[in-house]
């Protein structure tokens, strides 16, 4: 408070209060920007191009960076001892991979490489710790990612117990056009090879290759400029009983 001293009519000094204004909050001087930060390079951070069937890192390869996919897709992929390869994923723009490293994994569980022109964002392990920490708009994003993935794999392995082949493909192909994801689904995805199908979905590229055909004439799907576009009609395969 203020005290101003007026002198009345009797000639006496009288104290008046006068409020002071309120304080402005500081403002930060540098607003976190989450998109902004997935889509540029900085301390800790770099944007990495690859080549169409690149390897971005290899199974058993050390753990050390958290990457984010800007453009193209990324495929996962895990051998066994006695060289049987299993794709576990295919990514898009949005998704991350190599999390591993935040858990204490120090080698690559599985491998990764380019199903098209793919450009990432390569995060060094201890400033993804420390954004996590820090900005909690990233920390929120990124758990909701985490979360999301989970009930994915959930829901694969559900599909694989007890859904057809037919089923698994129609599924796989709409989970990779982002049917369902939040904006508007891609209408079209770069041509994944059958046998990547096949090994998604666990069944042979014979099966994979005949309904593939079906689908094209029945018009759920149709291919171009090394694309392959896909119809949300698509979703009357995985619902039909």
């Amino acid at each position: 408070m203020l005290f101003l001293r007026m002198a009345s009519s009797a000639s006496r000094c009288v104290s008046i209060k006068v409020p002071r204004p309120p304080k402005r909050a500081k403002s930060r001087s540098c607003v976190f920007n989450v998109k902004a930060f997935l889509d540029s390079t900085g301390l800790g951070r770099k944007v990495a191009k690859f080549d169409r069937k690149e390897a971005i890192f290899a199974q058993g390869d050390s753990a050390k960076h958290v990457m984010y996919i800007q453009e193209g897709g990324v495929k996962l992929s895990v051998v066994n001892q006695v060289g049987k390869e299993a794709v576990v994923a295919i990514l898009g723009p949005g998704d991350f991979f190599g999390e591993g490293c935040l858990g204490g994994q120090s080698v690559c569980m599985a491998t990764a490489a380019t199903v098209a022109p793919t450009t990432v964002l390569v995060i060094e392990k201890n400033e993804m710790i420390r954004v996590l920490h820090e900005e909690h708009e990233f920390s929120d994003r990124f758990i909701a990612y985490m979360l999301a993935r989970n009930i994915r794999v959930e829901e694969d392995l559900i599909d694989q117990l007890f859904n057809s082949s037919e089923k698994r493909l129609a599924r796989t192909l709409l989970l990779l056009a982002r049917y369902g994801a939040p904006g508007d689904p891609r209408k079209s995805l770069p041509k994944v090879s059958q046998e990547t199908l096949a090994e998604m979905i666990g069944t042979t590229r014979s099966r994979v290759n005949f309904f593939m055909n079906k689908f094209r004439n029945l018009g759920f799907i149709h291919y171009t400029n090394r694309k392959i576009h896909i119809d949300n009609s698509l979703l009357s395969v995985v619902l039909h009983d």
